[in-house]
């Protein structure tokens, strides 16, 4: 029997449910209906006190939590959209991040983030969140790419005593299976190779890293090997296996769904560029998705952010150049 991705989630919530005392759940609609997308469903039926509905009010919902946090819980939060933790945005980055170095009081928080595209969602349902919130100093934040580290980065951030933003990527809920959840592999902040290659390195995270392998795949019968990272968290960032990776294959292209200006590609540019300047071959390049508001027509979605085809491009100037 194979395991989806949003059942990875799901099972993480209930085994830290049944493991610890001091975890509990929290959002809207995710009791009886089991949340927007099921990910808490049934969850409820078994600890009634502790998946819990919350009002329709991000912001009172995060506050909430950060207070259960303070006190020695470990909330999870539910998000039903990322795009909408803006109302929650205060909480979070001047509240959560902050409380430790203003008290020395850890807040272990984790705010479920269903983040990305998906055809029809439109501009309030598609956003990626990961450069706004990894832009504030004591937020973690995690991006699983896999079955495996939907489950264990999960279970792993509700054990830190650090506020975590978890975005879940929605395209991946149903669609990308596994046979089995697995055992635990690589730390948070730990980058995986996603797939090897010699000839250039692609940088990713979230649902870019299947679209990264697609075109590697598709490259691959021309004769390139491009290798694939996966960062799994943007915050912390594991720039030693970016470096070794790019010290292997001297070019680099920076991936990502989240719109252009800024972000994690940019910061990963960046310091490639400062860090490992004399590693490269060429210059690096980015790719996001457009720089408007995320269309709702699926064909105009599907050209708004990067597909195989047009990392294929890219990455076509970067090995030609």
């Amino acid at each position: 029997m194979s395991v989806t991705y949003i059942d990875a989630i799901r099972q993480a919530q209930l085994d830290l449910l049944r493991e610890r005392e001091d975890v509990f759940l929290y959002g809207q609609d995710i009791g009886a209906f089991g949340g927007a997308f099921k990910a808490t469903k049934g969850l409820q039926e078994e600890f009634p006190e502790r998946v819990l509905d919350s009002p329709i009010s991000e912001d009172a919902m995060v506050g909430m939590a950060i207070g259960a946090a303070i006190s020695g819980m470990r909330p999870i939060v539910e998000m039903q959209f990322a795009d909408f933790s803006s109302v929650a945005f205060n909480q979070i980055v001047n509240q959560a991040g902050t409380h430790f170095y203003r008290t020395g009081i850890p807040v272990p928080l984790t705010v479920r983030m269903p983040c990305g595209g998906t055809p029809g969602s439109g501009p309030f349902h598609s956003q990626m969140v990961e450069a706004l919130y990894g832009h504030y100093p004591g937020l973690v934040v995690i991006a699983p790419a896999n079955v495996s580290d939907a489950y264990h980065l999960l279970k792993e951030a509700v054990l830190l005593d650090d506020p975590v933003i978890f975005c879940e990527h929605k395209f991946l809920y149903r669609w990308l299976k596994s046979d089995e959840i697995g055992e635990p592999g690589l730390s948070l902040g730990q980058a995986r190779i996603a797939r090897p290659g010699k000839h250039a390195t692609v940088v990713t995270y979230s649902a870019m890293v299947h679209e990264a392998v697609r075109a590697a795949d598709s490259l691959a019968s021309e004769g390139w090997e491009i290798e694939v990272v996966d960062l799994r968290s943007v915050k912390p960032l594991d720039l030693d296996t970016v470096i070794a990776s790019v010290a292997r294959t001297g070019r680099l292209l920076a991936l990502g769904e989240a719109f252009p200006w800024g972000g994690v590609t940019a910061e990963v540019v960046s310091r490639v560029v400062a860090e490992g300047f004399h590693l490269l071959d060429a210059p690096p390049l980015r790719l996001n998705a457009k720089d408007t508001p995320i269309p709702y027509h699926p064909d105009l979605w599907a050209s708004h952010r990067p597909t195989p085809e047009s990392i294929v491009e890219k990455l076509r100037e970067l090995l030609n150049f």
